[in-house]
């Protein structure tokens, strides 16, 4: 952690126009750092940690308590979020969310909160987006995914007791997927029609992952779902056929 004297002279120093390589150069501090406190200097109020209680690493482990909550932020974790240690025996999870979907920011931060076992977290505003955050010992223990390295550049699995959550509320798995690396966009056609040319529109759904593990995730409980699928380039998996969108539709919408 950097004391507040440390925070004001980084941000003093880029006010007088130096670049933030240069003030990292100087102070020793990345220039990640440097700039999220252009927008937020002072620390996330998260940072006291308490011994919490894990439902996964005590003498009888058990799934969270809030499944559902548990089988969305999965999801999102999947797509967009990371783990990191933190400056004292504890990780942060951080989800990024687009400033452009405000509902989706409240609905990771509400899911959060109801999976951490401080039942805390903060938002964290930067440049187009909003880091939802959470500060736990707990966060390995509740994403075994957790490891060195980007998803796509290693092997990612469900762990059996990840695999009940999953299966029993699939629908909340595939929209955190769908909201983190997700869109739902609206195709268009035209046909000629008794000599008119008439244009058709219909919604489609894609999931954009550069992890294997991941798509096969995704397209695997699309299966159990009975929702078709098409691979649609290197990493885009496309649901486009009227009835399965249409159950997209009703269990996922679009994000806003």
């Amino acid at each position: 952690m950097y004391d507040m004297d440390t925070r004001k002279r980084a941000l003093a120093l880029v006010a007088q126009g130096r670049s933030l390589n240069s003030v990292s150069k100087e102070t020793g501090v990345s220039r990640a750092a440097i700039r999220a406190w252009q927008t937020r200097i002072d620390p996330l109020p998260l940072m006291r940690i308490q011994a919490e209680p894990c439902v996964r690493c005590g003498p009888e482990p058990e799934p969270p308590t809030d499944p559902a909550a548990y089988s969305y932020l999965l999801g999102l974790y999947l797509g967009d979020g990371c783990i990191s240690a933190g400056a004292r025996p504890g990780y942060f999870l951080r989800i990024a969310c687009a400033n452009v979907y405000p509902g989706l920011i409240d609905q990771c931060t509400t899911a959060m909160r109801a999976i951490n076992p401080s039942g805390k977290s903060a938002r964290v505003q930067a440049v187009g987006y909003v880091s939802v955050v959470g500060y736990s010992r707990h966060w390995p223990c509740l994403f075994p995914q957790h490891g060195p390295g980007m998803k796509h550049t290693r092997e990612i699995m469900l762990q059996p007791w990840q695999q009940g959550i999953v299966e029993a509320h699939p629908w909340e798995f595939i929209r955190g997927l769908i909201h983190s690396d997700g869109c739902r966009i609206t195709n268009w056609t035209e046909k000629i029609i008794g000599g008119e040319r008439k244009r058709y529109e219909y919604p489609r759904y894609f999931f954009t992952n550069k992890s294997d593990c991941i798509r096969d995730l995704y397209t695997g409980v699309l299966d159990q779902l009975c929702v078709g699928w098409k691979q649609a380039g290197r990493y885009n998996i496309s649901v486009a056929r009227k009835a399965d969108a249409a159950l997209l539709d009703v269990h996922v919408g679009p994000k806003y």
